[in-house]
């Protein structure tokens, strides 16, 4: 299984590159969401993955089904995690909000960075069916995050106030 690429490593810094459509839902697609969703899942704070992060240099990232829950504020049991292909802003909103934020590329450093309240991402899922997905609050701050990875991007680029955090992991 591949491991969590850190901050030096140049991948990260590149441009991603869109997955021509029709190859959506083959064999090498597949793999990759699948190991991505295991990498995602073994990490108890990880709420997305962009495959960048693990040195799949393509447009795509994994929202966790751990972000959503039921109205008990306990984790949803039909929650599924949401794979996001050739994603692309297509609406945020004016209104920001600074936010507290991490990364699993940036292990242990937060720092404080100004998100849209609200953003709208198209995307293809990994059927290679095209939808559209307006999220606000921390969904929002999680397209707004991994669109940043895809775009060779840190949020440590960005974040003032930067700390350096002892975790447990």
């Amino acid at each position: 299984m591949a491991k969590i690429l850190q901050k030096d490593n140049k991948i990260l810094r590149a441009k991603s590159v869109e997955i021509d459509p029709k190859s959506i839902g083959g064999t090498k697609i597949k793999k990759l969401l699948a190991e991505m969703i295991t990498i995602l899942d073994a990490c108890p704070d990880g709420a997305a993955l962009a495959a960048p992060q693990i040195g799949v240099n393509w447009r795509i990232f994994v929202v966790s089904k751990k972000i959503f829950t039921d109205q008990n504020d306990q984790p949803d049991p039909k929650a599924k995690d949401i794979i996001f292909i050739n994603p692309r802003l297509v609406k945020i909103s004016k209104k920001k909000k600074k936010l507290e934020e991490g990364c699993l590329s940036v292990r242990g450093v937060f720092g404080e960075i100004d998100r849209a309240e609200k953003a709208t991402v198209e995307a293809y899922n990994e059927f290679g069916q095209k939808f559209s997905y307006t999220g606000a609050g921390l969904m929002a701050q999680i397209f707004q995050h991994e669109l940043d990875h895809l775009d060779g991007v840190l949020f440590i680029d960005k974040a003032k106030n930067l700390a350096q955090v002892d975790l447990l992991n």
